[in-house]
């Protein structure tokens, strides 16, 4: 693979969809070719596998038919997205990868955790990313404030507390690859830190810039993240 595989991480309501954003229009005013993409949801399957996970009206979702669910979305995705696009070169910007079911479905449900990463990494082919961001945030204070919670949002406090655990003993396992930072500094004083880091990347890389038509950045949860 050629390009720059770049994730953001966090909690729900942390800011990771303006997070994407930011890095986004700067990588187009570089010149760089990049996609922007999201789990769950963006292909063909995950678009329906993310209905039924995140839907109040799905009923009783067992948590493994839940994780299977969702790294089903993640086998079809890299496939379909991922892989085509580093393999033009591209630099990758994903809002939630493997790092999500491992935290969500291990530490949130309660399975085993080395079980479910085994199989996340089964099925992306053991595809990591080059540079994780984490926003790392108290579920209290983000989680709280969304008015219209989805299936996942909902699953209370307790719930919300281990997810961000599970993150956060992720990046301590592996910091050179990981960039944590507080989700409620400012917008532009974390996107200038997540922009120096992905800098050095591109220049190890040695990833040319290179004329790229503007990319309409959406918002998967159908809500803008502050």
């Amino acid at each position: 693979m050629s390009g720059l595989f770049v994730v953001f991480e966090g909690g729900d309501s942390a800011g990771k969809s303006t997070q994407v954003r930011q890095l986004a229009g700067w990588l187009q005013q570089k010149g760089i070719a990049y996609r922007v993409t999201h789990e769950p949801g963006d292909s063909w399957l995950g678009g329906e596998i993310r209905r039924l996970v995140l839907s109040p009206d799905s009923g009783d979702i067992t948590a493994r038919a839940e994780c299977l669910l969702y790294i089903a979305d993640k086998a079809q995705h890299v496939v379909e997205v991922v892989k085509p696009a580093l393999a033009r070169g591209e630099v990758v910007v994903c809002d939630r990868y493997v790092d999500s079911t491992i935290a969500y479905q291990a530490a949130g449900r309660a399975l085993p955790p080395d079980d479910v990463e085994t199989i996340a990494l089964w099925a992306t082919q053991n595809l990591r990313p080059d540079l994780t961001v984490l926003l790392d945030v108290d579920p209290r204070q983000a989680v709280g404030r969304i008015a219209q919670k989805d299936r996942i949002e909902s699953a209370g406090d307790d719930f919300h507390q281990r997810v961000r655990g599970g993150f956060l003993r992720l990046a301590e396992r592996d910091p050179e690859h990981y960039l944590v930072l507080p989700a409620r500094d400012s917008i532009e004083s974390i996107a200038r830190r997540v922009r120096e880091r992905v800098q050095e990347l591109l220049a190890e890389g040695d990833l040319a810039a290179a004329p790229v038509e503007a990319q309409k950045v959406s918002d998967p949860s159908g809500r803008l993240e502050p």
